[in-house]
C-alpha cells in the first residue's frame, strides 16, 4: 500500500523543498521529491544518532513509529481517492499530503538531532568520510590561532577553541569571531587538500575551466584546488553547530562565511610553461590556495579591523525567532561578508579571570630587542608587561641544545647535547603593588 501510494504519488506532483530560514538567508535542508519514498530517508537518518554516533533510544524509536504510522495512513488516502479517477487527476491530494507527511516527520523528529539537516545532506557514509578531514581542519585552524596570538594578551586559550553552542563560550567578542573564522577556514582548506589529492571518491580537480583561454598566452589547465567542494561540505559541518536564531548565532555564521571566503581571497595563480627547448611560448595555469599561515595573516588583518554590531544586543538574545532572524539580517546589510563581527567589548585580558577562564599576563613570557626579531616580537614585553602594568624581570635559563653535529657514513647524523645559559623574561607584578580587580574594558584590548 506504500509503494501504491507513493507511485500515485509521483504522476502529476511536483517536487518541493523544504527550507530552513536562518538570519536572513535560506539554507536549503533538504530536498525530497514526492516520487520518493519519505519513510526511505527517516528510516536512514534514524539508524544513526548524529550527534553523538549512538544507537537510537527509546524516544527515538517511538518517534519513528508514529512516522512511520501517518506516512501509512497518507498512502492510504491517497488510494481512496484514486479509486474512481486516475492518479494524476488527483495529483494535487499527493502533493498536499507528501508535504504535510514531511513536515511533521521533521517537526517532531528533527529535535531529536540538532545535526540532521546537516545529516539528510550528506548520510552516514558520507558523514564518515569527511569526519575525519573536518576534525583535522578544526585542529590547523587551533594551532594557527595559537600561532596568530602567541605574543597578544588573550593568546588563543583552549576554553575558547572550541564552538559548539553548548559549552558555555557563548561570548561574541573580537576573539571569538577570529576563532570562527579560523576555525571555518581551516575545514575547508583541509577539505580542498584532500579533494585534490584524491582522497574523495566523489571528488577531485576543479576542471571547469580546462582549456579555456585565460589570457594573453596563457590557458586554463592543470589540477586547480576544488575551494566549491571545501566550502560546501565545511558549511554543512561547521554551521550546523550553530542552532539558534539568535544574534550570537547570527555574527557566529557571518564570521564562518567570512573564514571560508578569506580561502578564496588568498588564493593565487600557477602557471608551467611550454614550448620547444625551454621556451615558454603558451602556459598553462590554474588556482591552488595558499599556504594556510597566509590565511592566517589575512584574518588577523580582518581580526585588527573587526567591526563592533550596533543593535539592541539584550532583546535580539533574548529571542530566538523567525521576527529577530529578519531584524539581525536587516542590521547585516551594511556589513561585508568578508569582515568579521562582533557584538561585545573584550574583557580585561591583563588580569586573571577565572569566571571567564582567563589566565592574565602574568607569568607570560616576552622577548627583549634581538637584531633577528620582528618588530612585533621586540613590542612583546611592552605589551604583555608594561601595558598591564606589569614589570619585566630577567630570568636566566639553562638549555640544552644540539652541537657538533656530524654525518656518519652511512647515513645517520649524530649530535651532541650542548648546555648553555639563556636568558630569558617574564611581565611579574611590581613589588608592593596589588592584584588587579576583575574588570571589563571599555575599549578592546591590543
Amino acid at each position: 500500500m506504500l509503494l501504491a501510494g507513493q507511485i500515485c504519488l509521483s504522476k502529476g506532483a511536483r517536487p518541493y523543498k523544504y527550507h530552513e530560514r536562518r538570519v536572513g538567508r535560506q539554507t536549503s535542508v533538504a530536498s525530497f521529491f514526492s516520487w520518493r519514498s519519505h519513510l526511505e530517508y527517516v528510516t536512514l537518518a534514524s539508524a544513526w544518532n548524529t550527534h553523538a554516533m549512538q544507537p537510537l533510544n527509546f524516544s527515538a524509536v517511538l518517534v519513528l513509529f508514529l512516522c512511520c504510522l501517518f506516512q501509512l495512513s497518507s498512502a492510504w488516502y491517497v488510494l481512496f481517492f484514486s479509486r474512481k479517477e486516475s492518479c494524476k487527476c488527483y495529483s494535487f491530494y499527493g502533493f498536499a499530503i507528501g508535504k504535510i507527511t514531511y513536515r511533521f516527520n521533521i517537526a517532531i523528529f528533527f529535535p531529536l538531532n540538532r545535526t540532521m539537516n546537516n545529516f539528510l545532506m550528506t548520510g552516514p557514509k558520507a558523514y564518515l568520510t569527511y569526519a575525519s578531514s573536518v576534525r583535522v581542519g578544526a585542529q590547523s585552524g587551533i594551532q594557527e590561532c595559537k600561532r596568530q596570538f602567541a605574543l597578544e594578551k588573550w593568546n588563543c586559550p583552549e576554553n575558547t577553541l572550541s564552538l559548539s553552542p553548548h559549552n558555555g563560550m557563548r561570548s561574541a567578542t573580537r576573539e571569538t569571531s577570529f576563532v570562527h573564522a579560523i576555525s571555518a577556514a581551516g575545514v575547508m582548506y583541509t577539505l580542498t587538500k584532500n579533494c585534490t589529492a584524491g582522497d574523495f571518491d566523489n571528488c577531485g580537480c576543479d576542471d571547469s575551466k580546462i582549456g579555456q583561454p585565460g589570457g594573453v598566452g596563457w590557458i586554463w589547465g592543470g589540477c586547480s584546488d576544488n575551494v566549491a567542494f571545501g566550502e560546501k561540505i565545511s558549511k554543512q559541518f561547521v554551521d550546523a553547530l550553530e542552532d539558534g536564531h539568535d544574534s550570537r548565532a547570527a555574527v557566529n555564521l557571518h564570521n564562518n562565511k567570512a573564514g571560508r571566503l578569506a580561502i578564496k581571497a588568498t588564493m593565487r595563480k600557477a602557471c608551467k610553461c611550454h614550448g620547444v627547448s625551454g621556451s615558454c611560448t603558451i602556459q598553462t595555469c590554474w588556482m591552488q590556495m595558499a599556504d594556510f599561515r597566509e590565511v592566517g595573516n589575512y584574518l588577523k588583518m580582518k581580526y585588527k579591523h573587526a567591526k563592533e554590531l550596533e543593535m539592541d544586543k539584550k532583546a535580539a538574545r533574548a529571542v530566538n525567532s523567525a521576527d529577530n532572524r529578519d531584524a539581525v539580517a536587516h542590521t547585516f546589510l551594511s556589513v561585508a561578508t568578508t569582515e568579521l563581527i562582533y557584538l561585545e567589548s573584550s574583557p580585561n585580558y591583563c588580569v586573571k579571570n577565572q569566571t571567564l577562564g582567563l589566565h592574565g599576563t602574568e607569568g607570560r613570557e616576552c622577548f627583549k630587542e634581538d637584531k633577528n626579531m620582528s618588530e612585533w616580537e621586540k613590542n612583546s614585553c611592552r605589551r604583555l608587561c608594561n601595558e598591564c602594568g606589569l614589570k619585566v624581570v630577567k630570568k636566566r635559563t639553562e638549555v640544552f641544545t644540539s652541537c657538533n653535529c656530524k654525518f656518519h657514513w652511512c647515513c645517520t647524523v649524530k649530535c651532541e647535547k650542548c648546555k648553555r645559559v639563556v636568558a630569558k623574561y617574564f611581565c611579574a607584578h611590581k613589588s608592593g603593588r596589588k592584584k588587579n580587580k576583575k574588570g571589563r574594558n571599555s575599549a578592546h584590548q591590543r
